[in-house]
């Protein structure tokens, strides 16, 4: 299976469009508002020792605070656009890229076979995908995490839905960023809090911990309040795995 031709080019689309500049993208929120506060969640469960896979890693932002947690990073996307502005953005080196579809469970059996198990980061990737793919992006966490690894899920809810139709309902109309998002076709905030939950559930994978957040946007409102998401985040772990956790 592979994602449809019109989503692909929806992202090679945006990100092609995207500059290099950091916070372009209305999710690429700096590390101490996302991959910092969520790997605190995950390392009480993870082992630091193995890899961590960005999945859906958009610009790199957050994968290269996760080289400084965890052995290895390496931050994974749909885009080849979008790898282009990680591998530049990596200055440093301090992480790996490269192009996967999720979908494609040939293509992650290899990136699971070359670095084992490994625990994953994945920040708003089921929300937008297409919906026949759903199962699939879950499927591939499950295939990811293996016996040891671990993984950090967080999705926003429908709620973040309204957020967005008030953001676009400004005076001026969308903002910028978010007016590029929709012009794309890319649809955020379209899967359900029971949906997500079912879908990791069918997947294979139990939840260790959970609860409620909220995900920080590069967007503001006219009184300058940033723009958030409501959310949901998961750690997991494969079924029969769990009572490995680290707590």
């Amino acid at each position: 299976m592979d994602v449809s031709q019109r989503y692909r080019e929806a992202w090679e689309g945006y990100w092609s469009a995207t500059s290099d500049t950091p916070g372009e993208a209305i999710w690429d929120s700096d590390p101490s508002l996302t991959a910092v506060p969520h790997t605190e969640l995950l390392l009480p469960y993870a082992d630091a020792s193995l890899p961590v896979v960005d999945l859906g890693c958009g610009n790199g932002t957050q994968t290269r605070y996760l080289a400084t947690r965890f052995a290895r990073a390496i931050g994974v996307d749909l885009s080849h656009a979008a790898i282009g502005h990680a591998r530049r953005a990596d200055r440093g080196g301090v992480a790996e890229f490269d192009q996967l579809d999720l979908v494609d469970a040939d293509a992650v059996a290899a990136l699971r076979k070359r670095i084992g198990d490994t625990n994953i980061y994945m920040r708003a990737v089921i929300h937008q995908s297409e919906p026949e793919a759903r199962p699939a992006v879950a499927a591939a966490v499950a295939a990811l995490v293996g016996e040891r690894g671990r993984a950090f899920v967080v999705e926003p809810t429908p709620v973040s839905k309204d957020v967005l139709q008030q953001v676009a309902q400004g005076p001026d109309g969308p903002p910028e960023k978010l007016r590029r998002v929709l012009a794309h076709g890319l649809k955020p905030a379209s899967a359900t809090e029971d949906e997500v939950r079912r879908l990791l559930q069918e997947a294979g994978l139990t939840t260790l911990a959970g609860g409620a957040t909220a995900l920080a946007q590069t967007e503001f409102l006219p009184d300058g309040t940033r723009v958030e998401l409501p959310s949901r985040w998961f750690v997991l772990a494969l079924a029969e795995h769990r009572d490995g956790d680290r707590r």
